[in-house]
């Protein structure tokens, strides 16, 4: 069960209003990356995992915090909508300055949220739930939420830069904070799942390397540029870190099956056949008719 406290996590309150940076905001709020996608996605993951303990508690622990970030961002965006201009008359009559900004803002938070937040990014695509990724493995699952607090804490520090106003800085400051937790916290869980004995890499780890082309495949670097300057990564030589193999490096890299000639596709479907002379397609044609 949930339930909710009035209280927020940290202050979401601006020094002043900023229509156009409650645009930006957005993005970390209803974009691929923002607090929507990784809230539902830690819970989705938790409410999956077939594990009682605590890799369950973890999904939903951070899933609950990364809810609570949402209200937070939420609220700042409509804080920062308040008092804004509704038109950009009004917003250049004392400051064209200001009427500049307000050519950045977003209508729809008026129009549609009535000077509120929206579930979008900060073009105003709606938040889907496409975004969110709970397969049920937890070292698939967690290797892609070190990515998706990366990537969150990235847009989080390139909107730092954006602003000016001290309020918005420093709940910034509290998000970043907690994304590099975040990002600490599921690098330490792959360790975790080694340690227990429960997964390793690749993932799925329970699929038998008997049955994958291992010899040929599995560890060879295949090179597709001109010149070897790949060559000298650390995945193109050495061990691999799943410790299974050793990288190898490929730098003409050759066909294994000839060039595919598909059949003539189904009349019915009215796809354009080269194989057929036009005979044969008045021949087709006249057969349906």
């Amino acid at each position: 069960m949930f339930s909710h406290i009035k209280d927020l996590q940290f202050e979401a309150k601006p020094d002043g209003p900023d229509a156009a940076f409650a645009r930006r905001l957005q993005e970390i709020l209803g974009g691929k990356w923002g607090e929507m996608t990784v809230a539902n996605q830690y819970l989705y993951q938790g409410w999956n995992c077939r594990l009682p303990g605590k890799y369950k508690d973890l999904f939903l622990d951070v899933g609950t915090e990364e809810m609570g970030h949402v209200e937070m961002i939420a609220t700042m965006i409509t804080r920062l909508l308040e008092n804004a201009p509704l038109s950009l008359q009004e917003a250049a009559a004392d400051n064209p300055m200001v009427g500049a900004i307000y050519g950045g803002s977003n209508p729809a938070h008026f129009i549609h949220g009535g000077g509120g937040a929206l579930p979008a990014d900060s073009n105003g695509v709606p938040w889907s739930g496409a975004f969110v990724t709970a397969s049920g493995n937890l070292m698939a699952d967690f290797q892609l939420n070190v990515t998706a607090e990366a990537q969150g804490r990235l847009q989080v520090a390139r909107l730092f830069n954006m602003t000016d106003d001290p309020g918005v800085k420093n709940m910034l400051r509290f998000l970043l904070a907690r994304d590099t937790m975040h990002q600490n916290m599921w690098m330490a869980a792959i360790e975790q799942l080694k340690e227990d004995g429960l997964e390793e890499m690749p993932v799925p780890d329970a699929f038998p390397d008997s049955k994958e082309f291992t010899e040929k495949f599995s560890y060879t670097y295949l090179d597709f540029s001109p010149g070897t300057d790949a060559s000298e990564g650390r995945w193109a030589s050495g061990p691999a870190p799943d410790g299974k193999g050793e990288f190898r490096y490929d730098h003409s890299p050759r066909a294994h099956a000839p060039e595919p000639v598909l059949p003539p596709g189904d009349p019915r479907l009215y796809g354009t056949n080269p194989g057929l002379a036009k005979g044969a397609v008045n021949k087709v044609k006249s057969k349906l008719t």
